[in-house]
C-alpha cells in the first residue's frame, strides 16, 4: 500500500520567502501527495506561487497562531504522515523520499526530525541564495541513514505519523498563541507514549531563520520564552530541569546582549518580557496567553 505523504506549512507575514520556499519545493524527487498551506491572511501567499506545482495544492483557513493553523492542516488533511515544513526551511531534494523510507521500515516511529545543516535563527539570518550555496555543498558521498532518540522534534521540520494523532486526538496546544515558542516540543512530548520520536541524518535541510524586516518588539517573545516553558512543564511534558536551564540560558542571553543588542533582536524588550513573566510565575499569574494582551 503506498503512503500518503503531505507537506504542511503555516505561514504568516513572510510572502516573498514563502513564494521562494514552494519554488523549492517544487524539486522534491518524491512529490508530495499534497501541499495544505495556512496562511496567517490571506495577503501572506502569493496564489501565482503555487501555480506550476506537481502536487495538489490546498489553501486552509485557520485561527492565527502557528499551533491554531497547524492544527488546522491535521483537520484538512487524510494523509498517512504530515511534514511540517517553517516557510523559511529549505529540505534537500530527496527528503520526502527519505521519510517515506523511514516511516515505512519503522513502523514504530512517529515523529523524525532532520538534520539541520546551517540555521539562521541564531543570527541575522540566511539568504535563499545562503541556503541553497549550503545545501549544494552537502553530502558529497552518500550518508549511512542512522536514528538516534531525541526528545523532540524541531518544528521547522518535523514528520509526523498521523495515524495516532488522530486515534488519541492529539493537536498542537492553542494557549501557546502566535508563534507558539516551544510548540514543537509539547507536541512530540504528546506523541511520545505512542511511539519513538527520533533525528534521522538522512532528512537534511537549511533552515533560514528569516527576520521580518525592521526589528519587531519583544516584549511577546521574552514573556514566552519563559511563560510557555512553564506551562509545559506543569503539563509534564517538560522536566523543572529543562524548564529552569531553559529559561536560564534565554534570559542570561538577553541580559548580557541588551548591552549591545544585535540591530535584528530587540533585546530589550524580551528581557522585559522575561522578567514579566517571572514576576507572573512569582505571583501566581503566569499565563502564556497574557501575550495578546500586550
Amino acid at each position: 500500500m503506498t503512503m500518503k505523504i503531505a507537506i504542511g506549512i503555516a505561514t504568516a507575514g513572510r510572502r516573498e520567502v514563502m513564494s521562494e520556499t514552494l519554488g523549492f519545493l517544487a524539486r522534491q524527487t518524491r512529490q508530495p501527495d499534497a501541499l495544505l498551506i495556512c496562511p496567517a491572511r490571506p495577503e501572506d501567499l502569493d496564489a501565482a506561487s503555487v501555480e506550476g506545482l506537481r502536487c495538489p495544492v490546498q489553501v486552509v483557513a485557520g485561527p492565527i497562531g502557528s499551533s491554531a493553523q497547524r492544527n488546522a492542516i491535521i483537520e484538512a488533511s487524510d494523509a498517512d504522515v504530515i511534514v511540517f515544513f517553517d516557510d523559511d526551511f529549505l529540505p534537500a531534494e530527496d527528503f520526502l523520499r527519505e521519510t517515506e523510507r523511514l516511516f515505512t521500515e519503522h513502523p514504530e516511529v512517529v515523529v523524525a526530525t532532520g538534520q539541520v545543516l546551517a540555521d539562521g535563527i541564531g543570527g541575522a539570518g540566511l539568504s535563499h541564495a545562503e541556503g541553497l550555496q549550503v545545501l549544494a555543498q552537502s553530502r558529497p558521498e552518500p550518508a549511512s541513514p542512522w536514528l538516534s532518540p531525541t526528545y523532540n522534534g524541531y518544528g521547522c521540520n518535523m514528520a509526523v505519523r498521523m495515524a495516532p494523532v488522530r486515534q488519541h486526538r492529539i493537536r498542537f496546544d492553542e494557549r501557546l498563541p502566535l508563534y507558539g515558542w516551544l510548540e514543537d516540543v509539547d507536541f512530540s512530548r504528546q506523541l511520545a507514549a505512542h511511539g519513538d520520536i527520533v533525528k534521522c541524518n538522512r532528512l537534511e535541510g537549511v533552515h533560514l531563520g528569516t527576520k521580518r524586516s525592521g526589528r519587531s518588539p519583544g516584549k511577546r517573545l521574552g514573556y514566552s520564552q519563559v511563560a510557555n516553558r512553564i506551562y509545559i512543564m506543569r503539563k509534564g511534558h517538560m522536566t523543572p530541569r529543562q524548564a529552569f536551564e531553559g529559561n536560564f540560558r534565554n534570559i542570561l542571553a538577553n541580559l548580557v546582549k541588551s548591552l549591545r543588542p544585535e540591530p535584528w533582536v530587540d533585546r530589550r524588550g524580551r528581557l522585559a518580557g522575561n522578567f514579566l513573566a517571572v514576576w507572573d510565575w512569582l505571583r501566581g499569574q503566569v499565563d502564556p496567553e497574557r501575550i495578546l494582551q500586550f
